[in-house]
């Protein structure tokens, strides 16, 4: 385990139950961040990427969501099992999160001024005077690009781009040591996308903020992480360093099908080579490898059993391509 963790989640599984079925969102997700790092957790739509940020925050849908099994420690305390009053001294003070669609994560009727400042008033440990306050509103846009003049204009006043500049102000205000991004750059164009990456990155530097970077594009992951974990069905099956991920030569079939997807500047390649077929029902639980009916390389031992992970050096593969009995990754 890294010296100085600042998160740890261990087995970690949730499902959503409604009356009609059960679905199994999660199934015993486990990986540390150390201070100051950042971790790519990718995979595609559905994995379970969002509904494990969710869980950190502790945000899950009250009715439907459940933690079934796990811990989830940060900086000494288990997260799942605080008290909602407690919790709400810990998310966006010292955990913080960019949401998917600034267009929605943003309330209409207020300036961003006021909702920057809404953050540091819930959280105002310090007793700061309401001049302070506004001070400091002043100093989070200037950091994102934005001039402090526009802080009284609303949402709807600001392109998609600056939105998401808004979003990121407010959740970096009180200076979290633990900052979630969830697809922070889906709905912008590829220009914009690029600024507000270095915007994160400089940020993440200069606040010495731990990080975990939500999203399907490895390019993303490629620039702004330090590790990497890839996430299929609610599993990770493959985490590394971004080293171990890009450079590395054993991979799970998965992730080189991901790889595989990616078109290429420097190889003429006259088709791209999609992941056949489907991710599985996440309302079934089958035995063995769920990726087992999309892998090319499927054996018997595949349908029958769930892999252990495959250790090499800080590279775990859970695949029973790399045979070995031992712990789960991440762990």
């Amino acid at each position: 385990m890294k010296e100085d963790v600042i998160l740890a989640v261990k087995d970690l599984s949730v499902i959503y139950q409604t009356d009609l079925e059960t679905v199994y969102a999660v199934n015993g997700v486990s990986f540390t961040l150390g201070r100051g790092e950042s971790l790519g957790l990718v995979g595609e739509t559905g994995a379970g990427k969002t509904t494990l940020a969710l869980t950190m925050m502790q945000l899950l849908p009250e009715r439907t969501g459940k933690v079934t099994g796990g811990e989830i420690w940060f900086e000494g305390e288990d997260l799942t099992s605080l008290s909602e009053q407690k919790m709400r001294t810990i998310r966006g003070n010292k955990v913080a999160m960019i949401f998917q669609d600034p267009m929605t994560s943003l309330n209409p009727v207020l300036t961003v001024g006021e909702q920057i400042a809404e953050a540091l008033l819930v959280h105002n440990e310090s007793g700061w005077t309401k001049e302070k306050i506004e001070q400091r509103v002043d100093e989070t846009l200037n950091m994102v690009g934005i001039p402090p003049a526009r802080k009284n204009e609303y949402p709807h006043q600001f392109s998609g781009g600056m939105k998401q500049r808004v979003v990121i102000a407010m959740a970096l205000s009180c200076e979290p040591d633990l900052l979630i991004a969830d697809e922070p750059t889906t709905a912008l164009d590829v220009t914009i996308q690029a600024q507000v990456l270095l915007m994160i990155r400089e940020l993440r530097d200069r606040l010495g903020t731990s990080m975990i970077m939500i999203t399907h594009d490895l390019g993303i992951v490629a620039q702004t992480c330090d590790n990497v974990a890839v996430m299929y069905a609610g599993e990770i099956i493959e985490i590394g360093t971004a080293e171990d991920i890009f450079n590395g030569k054993n991979h799970h079939p998965y992730t080189e099908g991901l790889f595989g997807s990616i078109p290429r500047l420097n190889t003429k390649v006259k088709r791209l080579t999609p992941i056949d077929g489907l991710m599985p029902d996440p309302t079934v639980r089958e035995p063995g490898c769920k990726f087992a009916p999309r892998c090319s390389k499927c054996m018997d031992i595949c349908r029958e059993k769930s892999p252990e992970a495959h250790y090499e050096g800080t590279h775990a593969i859970r695949c029973h391509l790399f045979h070995q009995t031992g712990q789960q990754v991440g762990g």
